[in-house]
């Protein structure tokens, strides 16, 4: 039996590649003469960096950057021949042929995961790491940078990115204002400067097709999550609005580009590199399943098992473990579900989707359990759940 393993993060517990791993194991033990293959999966958000490393057989290069808060934090990036990179990946993000790619996370500088639930402010917290990290690829002499969005614990635009890489920005007395954030926009009376030359094309790879602003957008959507209180709700969109004008007027580009989707993708990163680098967006689940292969290591496997922290409607409306478990079913593959919690709505769309008996779907949690308990648990649960389906 061939069973391809194609987990996403559980968040707080496993990441999607110890998640395989721990399945693989629990299969070899239950199951010895099974085939497994590992394809830990992302969409931009954790994990999409090392993932896509390894895939092209790559390099990670470490080093010191800001946090969202502008502690000091230990991030990476990737570093892959674009000749490792498979040509149907390549070209959905229409990349060269040859040289080499950068590939940034922002989570790695700027996530939520770096910041305790008391520390979380979105509006004191600045992609001014993440700017470094594209800066620090770009010295490396990188043709392109990939860059994944998600799991932010900003929503400053990317104005602290681009500040990183080299825009300045002033208040009314011309005195600068340094790691910028949503607090200090109302103080910026002034923009200055241009990206460095050298920052290369910029691709930039999301699930999210969130505008920048709105009932969908940046703020309504996502910075609640990040620690906005709902009281600020309105000073807050008001606050993005006015400084994404600014920014568009700075780089004369239409102010429509707020409208479009996947603008308000990390706290509305995706708008402001889109505006000041020309960046292209690409849907994050799609160049994975290319850059893994997704689609022909399905066809070969006899059994498809995936999940994540948590699987609800979320998870079929675009996220990876959903995309996966709707590709296997397109390939009459036998599908298993397992994640911490399923979502029982969830659950019923699937079903409905497939034959009789092709799906199963499972939930390692418990009925009251506190989280903390739960995360530890996840990888004793998960490997026992792999063995009892076997």
């Amino acid at each position: 039996m061939r069973v391809l393993l194609a987990f996403d993060k559980f968040k707080h517990a496993l990441s999607a590649a110890a998640a395989c791993h721990a399945a693989a194991a629990a299969i070899r033990e239950a199951f010895p003469s099974a085939h497994t293959d590992e394809a830990p999966l992302a969409d931009g958000g954790e994990g999409f960096c090392e993932i896509l490393t390894h895939a092209a057989k790559g390099k990670l290069h470490k080093h010191k950057v800001s946090g969202p808060r502008g502690q000091p934090v230990e991030a990476h990036y990737g570093e892959v021949d674009l000749a490792h990179v498979p040509k149907a990946a390549r070209d959905l993000a229409d990349l060269p042929d040859h040289g080499k790619l950068a590939i940034v996370e922002l989570s790695q500088a700027s996530g939520l995961q770096l910041l305790e639930p008391v520390d979380r402010d979105p509006w004191h917290a600045t992609t001014y790491g993440t700017g470094e990290l594209l800066g620090l690829a770009a010295n490396h002499h990188a043709r392109a940078i990939l860059l994944g969005l998600g799991g932010a614990a900003t929503n400053d635009l990317g104005m602290g990115a681009l500040e990183a890489i080299g825009l300045e920005f002033r208040d009314a007395n011309g005195a600068p204002l340094h790691k910028i954030s949503p607090a200090k926009f109302a103080d910026l009376a002034r923009i200055t400067g241009e990206p460095w030359p050298h920052i290369p094309d910029l691709r930039i790879a999301c699930d999210v097709r969130n505008t920048l602003l709105g009932p969908n957008g940046a703020t309504a959507m996502y910075a609640p999550q990040k620690g906005l209180v709902p009281e600020d709700y309105t000073k807050m969109e008001k606050t993005l609005g006015a400084m994404a004008k600014k920014l568009c007027s700075h780089f004369d580009q239409p102010k429509t580009i707020m409208m479009e989707p996947g603008t308000g993708a990390s706290g509305g990163t995706g708008f402001g590199l889109k505006v000041a680098c020309a960046a292209k967006l690409v849907l994050g689940f799609d160049l994975i399943s290319a850059w893994l292969q997704l689609d022909e290591r399905v066809r070969n496997a006899d059994l498809i098992i995936t999940g994540e922290g948590r699987f609800d409607r979320g998870s079929l409306s675009g996220k990876a473990a959903g995309t996966l478990a709707e590709l296997a079913l397109k390939h009459h593959k036998k599908l298993v579900v397992i994640a911490g919690q399923v979502d029982e709505v969830a659950a019923t769309a699937l079903r409905a989707r497939a034959p009789a008996g092709k799906v199963a779907l499972y939930s390692l949690s418990t009925a009251g359990e506190d989280h903390e308990s739960s995360h530890r648990a996840t990888a004793h649960r998960l490997a026992a759940k792999i063995k009892a389906v076997f």
